[in-house]
Protein backbone atom coordinates (compact mmCIF):
# COMPACT_ATOMS: atom_id res chain seq x y z
CA UNK A 1 0.00 0.00 0.00
CA UNK A 2 1.53 3.78 -0.74
CA UNK A 3 1.67 6.41 1.10
CA UNK A 4 -1.83 7.81 2.10
CA UNK A 5 -2.60 11.33 3.08
CA UNK A 6 -4.55 14.28 5.11
CA UNK A 7 -5.52 17.64 4.26
CA UNK A 8 -5.99 20.28 7.04
CA UNK A 9 -7.49 23.21 5.57
CA UNK A 10 -7.28 26.44 8.25
CA UNK A 11 -9.34 29.32 7.97
CA UNK A 12 -7.90 32.69 9.38
CA UNK A 13 -8.69 36.54 10.06
CA UNK A 14 -7.21 37.24 6.51
CA UNK A 15 -7.05 34.02 4.33
CA UNK A 16 -7.28 30.63 4.33
CA UNK A 17 -4.49 27.96 4.10
CA UNK A 18 -4.10 23.98 3.00
CA UNK A 19 -1.82 21.77 3.95
CA UNK A 20 -1.37 18.07 3.06
CA UNK A 21 0.66 15.93 5.50
CA UNK A 22 1.48 11.99 5.60
CA UNK A 23 -0.53 10.02 7.45
CA UNK A 24 1.73 8.08 9.02
CA UNK A 25 4.74 10.27 9.62
CA UNK A 26 2.96 13.54 10.29
CA UNK A 27 5.33 15.41 7.32
CA UNK A 28 4.06 18.58 6.25
CA UNK A 29 4.65 17.60 2.47
CA UNK A 30 3.00 21.05 0.64
CA UNK A 31 1.12 24.17 1.86
CA UNK A 32 -1.20 26.58 -0.17
CA UNK A 33 -2.21 30.10 1.48
CA UNK A 34 -5.18 31.80 -0.71
CA UNK A 35 -5.80 35.40 1.07
CA UNK A 36 -9.20 36.75 1.28
CA UNK A 37 -10.21 38.90 -1.92
CA UNK A 38 -12.28 40.60 0.22
CA UNK A 39 -10.34 40.78 3.35
CA UNK A 40 -12.11 42.09 6.67
CA UNK A 41 -14.68 44.42 5.57
CA UNK A 42 -15.25 46.98 8.61
CA UNK A 43 -15.72 49.91 6.73
CA UNK A 44 -17.53 49.55 3.73
CA UNK A 45 -19.35 46.44 1.67
CA UNK A 46 -18.11 45.56 -1.70
CA UNK A 47 -20.85 47.80 -3.50
CA UNK A 48 -18.44 50.70 -2.12
CA UNK A 49 -21.20 52.67 -1.34
CA UNK A 50 -22.45 50.62 1.94
CA UNK A 51 -21.17 52.13 4.76
CA UNK A 52 -20.38 50.12 8.17
CA UNK A 53 -20.74 51.65 11.26
CA UNK A 54 -18.04 51.54 13.74
CA UNK A 55 -17.10 48.11 15.48
CA UNK A 56 -18.69 45.91 12.33
CA UNK A 57 -16.17 43.19 10.88
CA UNK A 58 -17.99 41.22 7.76
CA UNK A 59 -16.54 38.66 5.32
CA UNK A 60 -17.81 37.21 2.11
CA UNK A 61 -18.19 32.94 2.12
CA UNK A 62 -17.47 33.50 -1.58
CA UNK A 63 -13.64 33.94 -0.25
CA UNK A 64 -13.84 30.63 1.65
CA UNK A 65 -15.36 28.89 -1.09
CA UNK A 66 -12.50 30.19 -3.47
CA UNK A 67 -9.79 29.28 -0.77
CA UNK A 68 -11.11 25.16 -1.38
CA UNK A 69 -11.04 25.59 -4.79
CA UNK A 70 -7.52 26.73 -5.19
CA UNK A 71 -5.71 25.26 -2.34
CA UNK A 72 -6.81 21.97 -2.11
CA UNK A 73 -5.23 21.49 -6.40
CA UNK A 74 -2.23 23.59 -5.22
CA UNK A 75 -1.06 21.32 -2.62
CA UNK A 76 -1.60 18.15 -4.52
CA UNK A 77 0.02 19.48 -7.90
CA UNK A 78 3.14 20.94 -5.62
CA UNK A 79 3.63 17.37 -4.09
CA UNK A 80 2.35 15.37 -6.82
CA UNK A 81 0.08 13.26 -4.94
CA UNK A 82 -2.94 11.80 -6.78
CA UNK A 83 -6.40 12.23 -4.75
CA UNK A 84 -6.79 8.59 -4.78
CA UNK A 85 -3.98 9.00 -1.90
CA UNK A 86 -5.86 11.45 -0.08
CA UNK A 87 -8.11 9.32 2.87
CA UNK A 88 -9.49 12.33 4.81
CA UNK A 89 -10.05 16.63 4.88
CA UNK A 90 -10.57 18.18 8.53
CA UNK A 91 -11.19 21.71 8.35
CA UNK A 92 -10.53 24.69 11.44
CA UNK A 93 -12.31 28.15 11.41
CA UNK A 94 -12.06 31.38 13.49
CA UNK A 95 -15.62 31.57 15.61
CA UNK A 96 -17.46 32.74 16.12
CA UNK A 97 -17.73 33.86 12.71
CA UNK A 98 -21.47 33.03 11.60
CA UNK A 99 -23.59 33.75 8.34
CA UNK A 100 -27.45 33.52 7.43
CA UNK A 101 -28.37 31.22 4.92
CA UNK A 102 -31.16 29.99 2.67
CA UNK A 103 -32.50 26.38 3.11
CA UNK A 104 -30.47 24.85 0.80
CA UNK A 105 -27.63 26.53 2.05
CA UNK A 106 -26.45 29.67 -0.08
CA UNK A 107 -25.69 32.87 1.67
CA UNK A 108 -27.88 35.59 1.92
CA UNK A 109 -25.35 37.91 0.34
CA UNK A 110 -25.22 36.05 -2.38
CA UNK A 111 -28.67 37.06 -3.66
CA UNK A 112 -29.22 40.21 -5.50
CA UNK A 113 -31.54 42.03 -3.11
CA UNK A 114 -29.30 41.34 -0.47
CA UNK A 115 -26.14 42.63 -1.65
CA UNK A 116 -26.22 45.76 -0.28
CA UNK A 117 -27.35 44.93 3.20
CA UNK A 118 -24.77 44.41 5.85
CA UNK A 119 -26.86 41.95 7.89
CA UNK A 120 -26.49 39.70 5.26
CA UNK A 121 -22.99 38.91 5.21
CA UNK A 122 -20.59 36.51 7.56
CA UNK A 123 -20.23 38.32 10.73
CA UNK A 124 -16.74 37.64 11.69
CA UNK A 125 -15.54 36.57 14.98
CA UNK A 126 -13.93 40.19 15.85
CA UNK A 127 -17.54 41.47 14.98
CA UNK A 128 -18.23 43.54 18.15
CA UNK A 129 -21.49 45.60 17.32
CA UNK A 130 -23.75 43.11 19.04
CA UNK A 131 -22.25 44.76 22.36
CA UNK A 132 -25.18 45.94 23.48
CA UNK A 133 -27.34 42.82 22.95
CA UNK A 134 -24.29 40.68 24.90
CA UNK A 135 -24.53 43.70 27.64
CA UNK A 136 -28.98 42.88 27.74
CA UNK A 137 -28.51 38.97 27.80
CA UNK A 138 -25.68 38.85 30.50
CA UNK A 139 -28.01 41.12 32.88
CA UNK A 140 -30.95 39.00 32.14
CA UNK A 141 -29.14 35.81 32.63
CA UNK A 142 -27.72 37.26 35.82
CA UNK A 143 -31.29 38.57 36.48
CA UNK A 144 -32.51 34.76 35.71
CA UNK A 145 -29.88 33.19 37.67
CA UNK A 146 -28.87 31.34 34.79
CA UNK A 147 -26.49 28.53 35.34
CA UNK A 148 -25.26 28.91 31.98
CA UNK A 149 -23.09 32.00 32.61
CA UNK A 150 -20.51 30.53 35.34
CA UNK A 151 -19.81 28.39 32.52
CA UNK A 152 -18.40 31.04 30.66
CA UNK A 153 -16.63 32.86 33.26
CA UNK A 154 -20.19 35.21 34.14
CA UNK A 155 -20.61 36.74 30.24
CA UNK A 156 -21.05 35.97 27.12
CA UNK A 157 -19.45 38.03 24.74
CA UNK A 158 -20.27 40.30 22.07
CA UNK A 159 -18.28 37.89 19.73
CA UNK A 160 -20.45 34.90 20.21
CA UNK A 161 -23.56 33.04 18.22
CA UNK A 162 -26.86 34.78 19.94
CA UNK A 163 -25.68 38.37 20.69
CA UNK A 164 -25.06 38.25 16.78
CA UNK A 165 -28.37 36.70 15.80
CA UNK A 166 -29.98 39.08 18.10
CA UNK A 167 -28.21 41.96 16.61
CA UNK A 168 -29.67 40.75 13.42
CA UNK A 169 -33.58 40.49 14.84
CA UNK A 170 -33.42 44.03 15.96
CA UNK A 171 -31.72 45.90 13.82
CA UNK A 172 -32.70 43.67 10.23
CA UNK A 173 -35.97 41.75 11.30
CA UNK A 174 -36.30 41.14 7.43
CA UNK A 175 -33.05 39.13 7.56
CA UNK A 176 -33.89 37.14 10.63
CA UNK A 177 -37.03 35.70 9.26
CA UNK A 178 -35.54 35.48 5.45
CA UNK A 179 -32.92 32.95 6.75
CA UNK A 180 -33.62 29.28 7.18
CA UNK A 181 -30.12 29.08 9.49
CA UNK A 182 -27.79 30.81 10.94
CA UNK A 183 -24.59 28.27 11.02
CA UNK A 184 -21.10 29.16 12.40
CA UNK A 185 -18.36 29.19 9.17
CA UNK A 186 -17.13 25.77 10.33
CA UNK A 187 -20.23 24.44 9.48
CA UNK A 188 -21.00 25.52 6.61
CA UNK A 189 -17.80 24.63 5.12
CA UNK A 190 -18.42 21.39 6.03
CA UNK A 191 -21.95 21.65 4.35
CA UNK A 192 -20.23 22.58 1.10
CA UNK A 193 -18.03 19.62 1.46
CA UNK A 194 -20.94 16.98 2.66
CA UNK A 195 -24.07 18.04 1.84
CA UNK A 196 -24.94 17.92 4.93
CA UNK A 197 -25.13 20.11 8.23
CA UNK A 198 -23.50 18.60 10.75
CA UNK A 199 -22.80 21.26 13.60
CA UNK A 200 -19.86 20.63 15.40
CA UNK A 201 -19.68 20.25 19.50
CA UNK A 202 -16.73 22.97 19.84
CA UNK A 203 -18.31 25.99 18.56
CA UNK A 204 -21.66 25.11 19.67
CA UNK A 205 -20.05 24.95 23.49
CA UNK A 206 -17.87 27.38 23.73
CA UNK A 207 -19.73 30.50 21.48
CA UNK A 208 -23.58 29.10 21.45
CA UNK A 209 -24.13 28.23 25.27
CA UNK A 210 -24.19 24.67 24.45
CA UNK A 211 -23.57 21.98 26.93
CA UNK A 212 -23.37 18.36 25.98
CA UNK A 213 -25.63 17.06 29.09
CA UNK A 214 -27.62 20.22 29.34
CA UNK A 215 -28.26 21.36 25.82
CA UNK A 216 -28.88 25.04 25.33
CA UNK A 217 -30.86 27.62 27.09
CA UNK A 218 -34.61 26.86 27.76
CA UNK A 219 -36.82 28.43 25.73
CA UNK A 220 -37.93 30.57 28.23
CA UNK A 221 -34.60 32.12 28.57
CA UNK A 222 -34.91 32.64 24.58
CA UNK A 223 -38.55 34.70 25.25
CA UNK A 224 -37.02 36.64 28.75
CA UNK A 225 -34.27 38.03 26.11
CA UNK A 226 -37.01 38.45 23.01
CA UNK A 227 -40.21 36.96 22.69
CA UNK A 228 -39.10 36.56 18.96
CA UNK A 229 -36.52 34.33 20.05
CA UNK A 230 -37.97 32.04 22.13
CA UNK A 231 -38.13 29.25 19.37
CA UNK A 232 -34.41 30.46 18.18
CA UNK A 233 -32.56 27.14 18.38
CA UNK A 234 -35.34 24.79 16.76
CA UNK A 235 -36.54 27.41 13.68
CA UNK A 236 -33.02 28.63 13.12
CA UNK A 237 -30.40 26.21 14.40
CA UNK A 238 -29.74 22.72 15.39
CA UNK A 239 -30.21 20.36 18.52
CA UNK A 240 -28.38 18.00 16.18
CA UNK A 241 -24.82 18.58 17.24
CA UNK A 242 -21.72 16.42 16.46
CA UNK A 243 -18.61 15.81 18.67
CA UNK A 244 -15.26 16.97 17.14
CA UNK A 245 -13.31 13.67 15.75
CA UNK A 246 -16.04 12.32 14.41
CA UNK A 247 -16.53 12.06 10.55
CA UNK A 248 -19.16 14.27 9.37
CA UNK A 249 -19.71 12.51 5.70
CA UNK A 250 -17.82 12.30 2.53
CA UNK A 251 -17.10 14.30 -0.38
CA UNK A 252 -19.36 14.61 -2.56
CA UNK A 253 -19.63 15.25 -6.38
CA UNK A 254 -20.40 18.78 -6.44
CA UNK A 255 -17.45 19.68 -4.18
CA UNK A 256 -15.12 16.86 -5.92
CA UNK A 257 -15.36 19.39 -8.81
CA UNK A 258 -14.77 22.23 -6.95
CA UNK A 259 -11.74 20.80 -4.32
CA UNK A 260 -10.36 18.29 -6.83
CA UNK A 261 -10.57 15.92 -4.07
CA UNK A 262 -12.16 12.26 -4.96
CA UNK A 263 -15.82 11.75 -3.72
CA UNK A 264 -16.09 9.67 -1.06
CA UNK A 265 -13.21 11.53 1.16
CA UNK A 266 -13.88 11.32 4.60
CA UNK A 267 -14.85 14.73 5.96
CA UNK A 268 -14.34 15.48 9.52
CA UNK A 269 -16.65 17.58 11.62
CA UNK A 270 -15.44 21.12 12.03
CA UNK A 271 -14.04 23.11 14.68
CA UNK A 272 -12.18 25.91 15.94
CA UNK A 273 -8.67 27.33 14.90
CA UNK A 274 -7.55 27.60 18.30
CA UNK A 275 -8.75 24.45 19.51
CA UNK A 276 -7.46 21.91 16.82
CA UNK A 277 -4.24 23.36 17.16
CA UNK A 278 -4.22 21.57 20.80
CA UNK A 279 -3.56 17.79 19.43
CA UNK A 280 -0.87 19.20 17.05
CA UNK A 281 1.37 20.30 19.56
CA UNK A 282 0.80 16.95 21.18
CA UNK A 283 -1.06 18.33 24.40
CA UNK A 284 -4.00 15.50 25.08
CA UNK A 285 -3.71 15.64 28.95
CA UNK A 286 -3.80 18.08 31.71
CA UNK A 287 -1.66 21.04 33.46
CA UNK A 288 -0.34 21.94 30.00
CA UNK A 289 -1.42 25.47 28.71
CA UNK A 290 -1.19 26.00 24.65
CA UNK A 291 -1.16 29.63 23.69
CA UNK A 292 -1.98 30.46 20.08
CA UNK A 293 -0.48 33.45 18.94
CA UNK A 294 -1.51 35.38 16.05
CA UNK A 295 -3.53 38.90 15.82
CA UNK A 296 -5.17 37.85 19.10
CA UNK A 297 -4.12 34.41 21.64
CA UNK A 298 -6.11 32.29 22.53
CA UNK A 299 -5.09 30.35 25.53
CA UNK A 300 -6.08 26.47 25.67
CA UNK A 301 -6.34 23.74 28.31
CA UNK A 302 -7.15 20.66 29.15
CA UNK A 303 -9.01 19.64 32.59
CA UNK A 304 -10.56 16.90 34.19
CA UNK A 305 -13.55 18.13 36.43
CA UNK A 306 -15.66 21.40 35.51
CA UNK A 307 -14.70 24.16 37.40
CA UNK A 308 -16.38 27.47 37.18
CA UNK A 309 -13.26 29.95 36.03
CA UNK A 310 -13.85 34.02 36.08
CA UNK A 311 -13.34 35.71 33.25
CA UNK A 312 -12.89 32.80 30.81
CA UNK A 313 -14.07 31.87 27.39
CA UNK A 314 -15.90 28.93 28.53
CA UNK A 315 -15.35 25.35 29.55
CA UNK A 316 -16.73 22.53 27.67
CA UNK A 317 -16.67 18.69 27.66
CA UNK A 318 -14.97 17.36 25.12
CA UNK A 319 -14.30 20.33 23.43
CA UNK A 320 -10.97 20.06 22.49
CA UNK A 321 -10.34 16.38 22.96
CA UNK A 322 -12.44 13.87 24.00
CA UNK A 323 -12.83 12.58 27.78
CA UNK A 324 -11.71 15.69 29.09
CA UNK A 325 -12.76 19.33 29.79
CA UNK A 326 -11.61 21.86 27.21
CA UNK A 327 -11.24 25.54 28.79
CA UNK A 328 -10.65 28.59 26.61
CA UNK A 329 -9.21 31.72 27.96
CA UNK A 330 -7.79 34.34 25.54
CA UNK A 331 -5.98 38.20 24.51
CA UNK A 332 -7.82 39.72 22.13
CA UNK A 333 -5.24 42.12 21.07
CA UNK A 334 -1.42 40.70 20.48
CA UNK A 335 -0.46 40.84 17.21
CA UNK A 336 -2.58 44.07 16.57
CA UNK A 337 -1.78 45.41 18.93
CA UNK A 338 1.89 45.46 17.19
CA UNK A 339 0.82 46.00 14.13
CA UNK A 340 -1.36 49.08 15.17
CA UNK A 341 2.47 51.01 16.79
CA UNK A 342 4.54 49.92 13.83
CA UNK A 343 1.49 51.77 11.30
CA UNK A 344 0.89 54.49 13.29
CA UNK A 345 3.69 55.68 15.67
CA UNK A 346 7.42 54.67 14.32
CA UNK A 347 9.46 57.64 12.73
CA UNK A 348 10.55 56.83 9.19
CA UNK A 349 14.23 56.86 10.26
CA UNK A 350 13.29 53.95 12.22
CA UNK A 351 11.94 52.36 8.61
CA UNK A 352 14.71 53.73 6.57
CA UNK A 353 16.94 51.96 9.08
CA UNK A 354 14.99 48.74 8.93
CA UNK A 355 15.62 49.00 4.55
CA UNK A 356 18.89 49.29 5.17
CA UNK A 357 19.87 46.59 7.25
CA UNK A 358 17.57 44.68 4.59
CA UNK A 359 15.01 43.40 7.81
CA UNK A 360 11.56 43.88 8.68
CA UNK A 361 10.88 47.27 11.41
CA UNK A 362 9.04 44.42 13.12
CA UNK A 363 12.84 42.84 13.59
CA UNK A 364 14.78 46.41 14.41
CA UNK A 365 12.53 47.23 17.02
CA UNK A 366 12.88 43.67 18.60
CA UNK A 367 16.89 44.42 18.28
CA UNK A 368 16.40 47.66 19.56
CA UNK A 369 14.37 46.63 22.70
CA UNK A 370 16.49 43.45 23.48
CA UNK A 371 19.14 45.84 24.24
CA UNK A 372 17.16 47.22 27.03
CA UNK A 373 17.17 46.11 30.63
CA UNK A 374 14.00 44.95 32.05
CA UNK A 375 12.60 47.80 33.70
CA UNK A 376 14.64 50.43 31.91
CA UNK A 377 11.80 51.83 29.87
CA UNK A 378 9.88 52.91 32.31
CA UNK A 379 6.83 52.26 31.51
CA UNK A 380 3.83 50.00 32.08
CA UNK A 381 1.17 49.34 29.48
CA UNK A 382 -2.26 47.91 29.40
CA UNK A 383 -3.25 45.46 26.42
CA UNK A 384 -6.53 46.26 25.72
CA UNK A 385 -6.25 48.18 22.38
CA UNK A 386 -9.32 45.92 21.13
CA UNK A 387 -10.83 45.20 24.80
CA UNK A 388 -10.27 42.43 27.14
CA UNK A 389 -11.59 39.10 26.72
CA UNK A 390 -10.06 37.28 29.52
CA UNK A 391 -10.34 37.89 32.30
CA UNK A 392 -12.60 41.18 32.64
CA UNK A 393 -14.82 39.79 29.23
CA UNK A 394 -15.23 43.53 28.43
CA UNK A 395 -14.42 44.94 24.95
CA UNK A 396 -15.26 48.58 25.97
CA UNK A 397 -11.35 48.76 27.26
CA UNK A 398 -9.12 50.74 26.25
CA UNK A 399 -5.32 50.72 25.61
CA UNK A 400 -2.96 52.49 28.56
CA UNK A 401 0.47 53.41 28.49
CA UNK A 402 1.47 54.84 31.69
CA UNK A 403 5.68 56.20 32.20
CA UNK A 404 6.42 58.64 28.93
CA UNK A 405 8.92 61.71 28.99
CA UNK A 406 9.94 63.03 26.15
CA UNK A 407 13.07 60.86 25.69
CA UNK A 408 10.87 57.85 25.50
CA UNK A 409 12.05 56.00 22.77
CA UNK A 410 10.19 53.91 20.05
CA UNK A 411 11.69 50.89 21.00
CA UNK A 412 10.64 51.31 24.49
CA UNK A 413 7.14 51.67 23.77
CA UNK A 414 7.22 48.54 21.57
CA UNK A 415 8.62 46.48 24.16
CA UNK A 416 5.88 48.07 27.02
CA UNK A 417 3.45 46.91 24.85
CA UNK A 418 5.21 43.12 24.31
CA UNK A 419 5.34 43.25 28.27
CA UNK A 420 1.59 44.12 28.20
CA UNK A 421 0.35 41.12 26.37
CA UNK A 422 2.67 38.79 28.27
CA UNK A 423 1.32 40.11 31.69
CA UNK A 424 -2.16 39.52 30.27
CA UNK A 425 -1.34 35.82 30.01
CA UNK A 426 -0.25 35.64 33.36
CA UNK A 427 -2.98 36.96 34.43
CA UNK A 428 -5.15 34.48 32.95
CA UNK A 429 -2.66 31.81 34.28
CA UNK A 430 -3.05 33.02 38.29
CA UNK A 431 -6.85 33.27 37.98
CA UNK A 432 -7.26 29.67 36.31
CA UNK A 433 -4.60 28.25 39.58
CA UNK A 434 -6.59 30.09 41.62
CA UNK A 435 -9.46 27.89 40.57
CA UNK A 436 -7.73 24.72 41.10
CA UNK A 437 -6.86 24.55 37.52
CA UNK A 438 -2.60 23.65 38.00
CA UNK A 439 -0.75 24.79 34.69
CA UNK A 440 3.10 23.22 34.64
CA UNK A 441 4.26 24.07 31.33
CA UNK A 442 3.63 26.55 28.13
CA UNK A 443 3.75 25.78 24.93
CA UNK A 444 3.43 28.37 21.88
CA UNK A 445 2.05 28.02 18.59
CA UNK A 446 1.56 30.66 15.82
CA UNK A 447 3.50 33.32 13.79
CA UNK A 448 4.50 34.82 16.96
CA UNK A 449 5.90 31.49 18.92
CA UNK A 450 7.59 30.97 15.75
CA UNK A 451 9.34 33.86 14.33
CA UNK A 452 9.87 35.99 18.03
CA UNK A 453 12.41 33.89 20.41
CA UNK A 454 12.92 37.83 21.83
CA UNK A 455 9.35 37.99 22.42
CA UNK A 456 8.72 34.44 23.92
CA UNK A 457 12.03 34.94 25.94
CA UNK A 458 9.98 37.99 27.95
CA UNK A 459 6.96 35.81 27.80
CA UNK A 460 9.08 32.84 29.85
CA UNK A 461 10.02 35.55 32.23
CA UNK A 462 6.82 36.93 32.97
CA UNK A 463 5.14 33.61 33.85
CA UNK A 464 7.96 32.16 35.36
CA UNK A 465 7.01 29.28 33.48
CA UNK A 466 9.06 26.94 29.88
CA UNK A 467 7.75 27.44 26.72
CA UNK A 468 7.59 24.75 24.10
CA UNK A 469 7.10 25.58 20.58
CA UNK A 470 5.40 23.68 17.80
CA UNK A 471 7.27 21.86 15.56
CA UNK A 472 4.62 22.94 12.63
CA UNK A 473 4.11 26.31 11.40
CA UNK A 474 0.75 25.73 10.85
CA UNK A 475 -0.62 24.13 13.98
CA UNK A 476 -4.43 24.61 13.34
CA UNK A 477 -3.94 23.12 9.42
CA UNK A 478 -1.92 19.81 11.20
CA UNK A 479 -4.75 19.75 13.51
CA UNK A 480 -7.50 19.53 11.13
CA UNK A 481 -5.60 17.48 8.75
CA UNK A 482 -4.66 14.87 12.09
CA UNK A 483 -8.95 15.36 12.54
CA UNK A 484 -9.49 14.48 8.76
CA UNK A 485 -7.49 11.30 9.31
CA UNK A 486 -9.38 10.49 12.76
CA UNK A 487 -12.75 10.75 10.04
CA UNK A 488 -10.88 8.63 7.86
CA UNK A 489 -10.23 5.72 10.77
CA UNK A 490 -7.98 3.25 10.76
CA UNK A 491 -9.52 0.80 7.78
CA UNK A 492 -8.71 3.60 5.34
CA UNK A 493 -4.99 4.20 6.80
CA UNK A 494 -6.11 6.41 9.33
CA UNK A 495 -6.17 6.50 13.18
CA UNK A 496 -9.71 5.67 15.56
CA UNK A 497 -8.97 8.28 17.51
CA UNK A 498 -7.10 11.82 17.90
CA UNK A 499 -4.77 10.60 20.48
CA UNK A 500 -3.89 8.34 18.52
CA UNK A 501 -3.17 10.40 15.80
CA UNK A 502 -1.19 12.99 18.04
CA UNK A 503 1.47 9.79 19.58
CA UNK A 504 2.18 9.93 15.72
CA UNK A 505 2.10 13.10 13.63
CA UNK A 506 1.90 16.01 16.24
CA UNK A 507 5.21 17.83 16.15
CA UNK A 508 7.38 20.12 18.39
CA UNK A 509 10.31 21.86 18.38
CA UNK A 510 13.39 21.38 20.19
CA UNK A 511 13.57 24.78 21.68
CA UNK A 512 12.90 25.89 24.70
CA UNK A 513 12.40 29.19 26.15
CA UNK A 514 13.53 29.05 29.90
CA UNK A 515 12.73 31.64 32.82
CA UNK A 516 16.41 33.88 33.75
CA UNK A 517 15.94 34.53 37.54
CA UNK A 518 16.94 38.10 37.18
CA UNK A 519 14.23 38.92 34.82
CA UNK A 520 11.68 37.31 36.72
CA UNK A 521 12.03 38.95 39.99
CA UNK A 522 11.95 42.57 38.24
CA UNK A 523 9.07 41.14 36.45
CA UNK A 524 7.64 40.61 39.68
CA UNK A 525 7.73 44.45 40.44
CA UNK A 526 6.36 45.27 37.38
CA UNK A 527 3.82 43.29 37.04
CA UNK A 528 2.31 44.32 40.40
CA UNK A 529 2.23 47.99 38.86
CA UNK A 530 0.23 46.03 35.90
CA UNK A 531 -2.35 44.48 38.38
CA UNK A 532 -3.08 47.36 40.09
CA UNK A 533 -3.35 49.39 36.81
CA UNK A 534 -5.80 46.44 35.34
CA UNK A 535 -8.45 46.34 38.25
CA UNK A 536 -8.38 50.18 38.60
CA UNK A 537 -9.59 50.54 34.73
CA UNK A 538 -10.78 47.41 34.40
CA UNK A 539 -13.02 46.26 37.54
CA UNK A 540 -15.07 49.69 38.01
CA UNK A 541 -12.95 51.87 40.01
CA UNK A 542 -12.37 54.24 37.08
CA UNK A 543 -14.56 54.00 33.93
CA UNK A 544 -12.69 56.75 32.02
CA UNK A 545 -12.42 54.70 29.09
CA UNK A 546 -16.44 53.85 28.76
CA UNK A 547 -16.98 57.71 29.15
CA UNK A 548 -14.39 58.68 26.69
CA UNK A 549 -15.99 56.16 24.40
CA UNK A 550 -19.30 57.81 24.90
CA UNK A 551 -18.07 61.55 24.18
CA UNK A 552 -16.18 59.91 20.61
CA UNK A 553 -19.82 58.52 20.36
CA UNK A 554 -21.61 61.79 20.88
CA UNK A 555 -18.84 63.95 19.03
CA UNK A 556 -18.90 61.37 15.95
CA UNK A 557 -22.35 61.43 15.22
CA UNK A 558 -22.96 65.32 15.73
CA UNK A 559 -20.25 65.52 12.81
Amino acid sequence: MGKKYTIGVDFGTQSGRAVLVEVDTGREVATAVKEYPHGVMDEYLPDGKTKLEPDWALQHPQDYLDVLAETIPAVLKEAGVSNEDVIGIGIDFTACTMLPIDKDGTPLCFYEEYKSHPHAYVKLWKHHAAQDEANRLNQIAAERGEEFLQRYGGKISSEWLFPKIWQILNEAPEIYERAAKFIEAADWIVLQLTGQEKRNSCTAGYKAIWHKRKGYPSKDFFRALDPRLENVVDEKLSRDIYPIGTKAGEITEKAARLTGLKPGTAVAVGNVDAHVAVPAVGITEEGKMLMIMGTSTCHMLLGKEEKMVPGICGVVEDGIIPGYMGYEAGQSCVGDHFEWFVKNCVPPAYVQEAKEMGISIYRLLAEKAQKLAVGESGLVALDWWNGNRSVLVDVDLTGVIVGCTLLTKPEEIYRALIEATAYGTRMIIETFEEHGIPIYELYAAGGIAEKDPFMMQIYADVTNREIRISGSPQAPALGSAMFGAVAAGKERGGYDSIVEAAKVMAKVKDTVYRPIPENVKMYDRLYAEYKILHDYFGRGANDVMKRLKEIKRQATAAK
